[in-house]
């Protein structure tokens, strides 16, 4: 359940920064929730792994609902990694705004004509 409002929240911030730069909302969204489905994934896959390999008999018992410190940590380590390809896209997109004046001047244009 958590996870969904998680979602919803990493959805809602790629949109606005797909919105403040002109770009595709809804894109940016999908975006947000692959990376974060994807650590998940990722982070699943490894603890699995990690059990396996140091005892074989415990993945019989792991349950993967509900509140445990992997869950938990997995989550924090999801949030921050959706985070930091936040902050890094919103980089590459203020460097791309400043390298391409001429989308203002167009828009300078647009403003007058109305």
């Amino acid at each position: 359940m958590l996870s969904i409002f998680i979602l919803i929240g990493a959805y809602r911030y790629y949109a606005q920064l797909a919105e403040r730069f002109g770009k595709t909302k809804w894109h940016f969204g999908l975006l947000a929730i692959g990376i974060y489905l994807g650590s998940q994934i990722f982070l699943a896959f490894s603890f699995g792994m990690y059990l396996t390999i140091t005892n074989p008999e415990s993945l019989n018992n792991v349950n993967y609902t509900g509140f445990s410190a992997v869950n938990i940590v997995g989550w924090l380590i999801s949030i921050v990694l959706v985070w930091g390809i936040h902050q890094f896209l919103e980089k590459k997109f203020k460097k791309e705004n400043i390298q391409k004046p001429s989308l203002e001047i167009e828009k300078i244009g647009e403003i007058s004509e109305h």
